[in-house]
């Protein structure tokens, strides 16, 4: 490098000129797309969906920011989306049985099958009941979970677990908790009850279930939220709970808490969840292939290896990359292919499909709940 005569800064040599001006004519897209503000997508869902350890990769490569909006239930989910204007949410999270209730709202845009990896599911989940109407496609399913009983392997062992009766164990009176969600844990009552399809029942069978479910009211220790359900089981407050699963207790078990979920004697359900795109997105696109990346391969073993509640997945080849990162959680989840695993569950017909009830409306099982909790 030499200077010039006044003596100013360093001169480039001609090959140092040529050399940046080759630079910068090769990276013109990358230096724009470092400083260029990512782009903002925005998501409805449960919480952890959108923290990083499961989107900070396709933020990264995409440019974009997701901005999460969390619920915790269907029907707070639903008034969230009643109350804010079309195009407010790009991506939406939902349990399967409101998918068709976004629907039927005009909350949520038509997919395109050929647009998701279908062919990769289990054959039970390529085409989930309620994700589409007639051949159209509404929502993608993206991981599920059973609920059961929760219980502190202190106090309890797996036999005595091993069927909703324990609930009402003296032993337990106070120590019982609920996930304060009506669905899952009348769910569980009408499974208890012996109805095989827990929420299509008759009035006389709906009668009976209330009254059962009374009878437990006396063992309740108290009704949680997300927050409070994970509290009162690691500190022992609550010893079971009903109208939860591995999707808490996993959490919980992982960080070295003594408990666990089974599915009892009479049955478990299985809560679903998936991903549309809201209605009137500006950001269509990207949402799409937000889904395309959460339901692929790689995506799959992220999704359920989720540090805020690890969960079940519906693609095979998610379970191939699960086994491979980490066959300890594969094998705690009952995701190994050529053993006996979850999805022998669901086709031993031990576990029944969460949805609405059928011969009753939302509203009256939402109503006998709120009575259920003052009483």
């Amino acid at each position: 490098m030499t200077q010039d005569d006044r003596g100013a800064r360093p001169a480039l040599s001609r090959r140092g000129v040529l050399a940046m001006g080759a630079a910068a004519l090769a990276t013109p897209m990358l230096s724009r797309r470092a400083f260029a503000a990512p782009t903002q997508l925005t998501m409805l869902a449960w919480y952890g969906h959108a923290e990083p350890d499961i989107v900070a990769e396709f933020e990264a490569e995409n440019n974009v920011k997701f901005v999460p909006k969390y619920y915790t239930g269907g029907d707070n989910m639903l008034g969230l989306i009643s109350q804010s204007p079309p195009g407010t949410f790009d991506v939406i999270l939902s349990d399967a049985e409101y998918v068709q209730q976004l629907n039927a709202a005009g909350y949520i845009e038509a997919l395109d099958p050929a647009d998701y990896p279908f062919d990769e599911f289990f054959p039970e989940f390529q085409k989930f009941p309620g994700h589409w109407d007639g051949d159209t496609l509404y929502s993608v399913i993206t991981r599920f979970g059973f609920l059961g009983v929760a219980y502190n392997t202190d106090a309890l062992t797996e036999a005595q677990a091993s069927t909703y009766d324990v609930f009402w164990d003296p032993a337990l009176k106070g120590k019982v908790g609920h996930f304060d969600w009506h669905l899952p844990n009348l769910g569980q009552m009408s499974l208890l009850n012996g109805n095989a399809s827990p929420y299509d029942i008759d009035g006389a069978a709906w009668d009976a279930v209330k009254e059962k479910t009374m009878t437990l009211r006396p063992q309740i220790g108290g009704f949680f939220d997300y927050g409070g359900t994970f509290s009162s089981l690691n500190n022992g407050q609550m010893l079971a709970f009903a109208g939860i699963g591995d999707w808490i207790t996993g959490t919980l078990e992982r960080n070295g808490a003594k408990v666990r979920s089974i599915i009892p004697e009479q049955g478990g359900l299985q809560f679903t969840e998936s991903f549309s795109i809201g209605k009137g997105s500006s950001k269509a696109e990207l949402a799409k292939k937000w889904i395309q990346y959460i339901t692929s391969a790689k995506g799959q073993s992220k999704s359920a290896q989720m540090a805020a509640y690890p969960c079940l997945i519906p693609s095979q080849k998610g379970w191939e990359v699960l086994n491979a990162e980490n066959p300890d959680e594969a094998r705690r989840q009952g995701m190994v292919p050529g053993e006996s695993n979850v999805m022998d569950l669901i086709r031993s017909g031990r576990i029944k499909y969460r949805q609405l009830p059928v011969q009753q409306s939302l509203e009256e099982w939402n109503d006998f709940w709120s009575d259920y909790k003052s009483a």
